[in-house]
């Protein structure tokens, strides 16, 4: 059932039941038995740790109060590459 089906089906005042599945996955593939670090060792370090260290950011983007986002393209198109780029937009848009 999708959303609105379900809230047809409360309007209604039909008998729903809600059901929660989950999966957990007990083995892990180890990470030196995946055929692409298998196939380069070299490229790969011999300690891969599941996630990656914490760093310190660099930079920052300092925002003035009060100022809002500049609204502005950041090149002009020509009129044809305009025209063409609506057109593959239109097509895009059709097949969903």
């Amino acid at each position: 059932m999708n959303t609105k089906q379900v809230k047809e089906s409360v309007k209604e005042q039909a008998e729903l039941f809600v059901v929660f599945a989950s999966l957990k996955l007990e083995s892990r593939v180890k990470v030196e038995e995946l055929p692409v670090v298998c196939e380069f060792p070299d490229v790969f370090p011999g300690d891969v740790s599941d996630v990656p260290p914490e760093r310190e950011v660099e930079f920052t983007i300092d925002l003035v109060p009060g100022i809002g986002p500049i609204s502005m393209t950041p090149y002009r198109m020509s009129a044809s590459e305009l025209k063409e780029l609506k057109k593959q937009l239109e097509d895009l848009l059709e097949k969903k």
